[in-house]
């Protein structure tokens, strides 16, 4: 599966609840380390949230964990109008020492 690339921006007052619910899910991937899946989130200085996921073969770890669940359980809500998650499949085109890119 291509690396995944979700940005949004959740309203001003619901970024730090929105965060909160992003690190339970990290939370939640390091106590059960389900494997096939690195992934991580930034949180960009205007507001705007970028995941970054990188699931290898075909099943999403993140779609089994409860807290991901949360997460996504009034993600539109919690987002400005317009600005709600957009997913896309990404291709590494370069990398030095952030990620692995194939054949590291």
């Amino acid at each position: 599966m291509s690396p995944i690339v979700v940005r949004y921006r959740p309203q001003p007052e619901a970024a730090d609840e929105n965060q909160r619910l992003v690190e339970a899910v990290f939370a939640e991937l390091a106590a059960t380390d389900p494997g096939g899946l690195r992934y991580a989130t930034f949180r960009l200085a205007d507001g705007t949230f970028v995941h970054i996921a990188d699931v290898e073969g075909e099943d999403n770890p993140l779609a089994a964990t409860a807290a991901f669940g949360e997460f996504q359980a009034g993600i539109a809500e919690r987002c400005v109008p317009g600005e709600t998650p957009n997913a896309q499949p990404a291709e590494l085109v370069g990398s030095y020492r952030m990620f692995a890119a194939e054949g590291d």
